[in-house]
């Protein structure tokens, strides 16, 4: 358990978060740059980009859930 927030939930979230900051990074970076890079281009880039900001900040908040409940 971390905190009260029991280990298996705490690993469960951080995945689904990390999966969802993947499609979202990839979503948003074939909307800005599809055109100027390139659709796969972009897309991977918005997955990388994507799933750095959204793993911290997934983390982060699990940390902080963690010790607040």
């Amino acid at each position: 358990m971390i905190g009260n927030l029991p280990l298996g939930t705490a690993i469960g979230a951080l995945l689904i978060g990390m999966l969802a900051s993947i499609a979202g990074g990839a979503l948003g970076g074939v909307i800005t740059g599809g055109k100027a890079l390139g659709n796969q281009l972009a897309a991977f880039m918005g997955s990388f980009y994507g799933q750095v900001a959204g793993t911290a900040g997934v983390f982060l908040g699990l940390l902080l859930a963690a010790y607040l409940i």
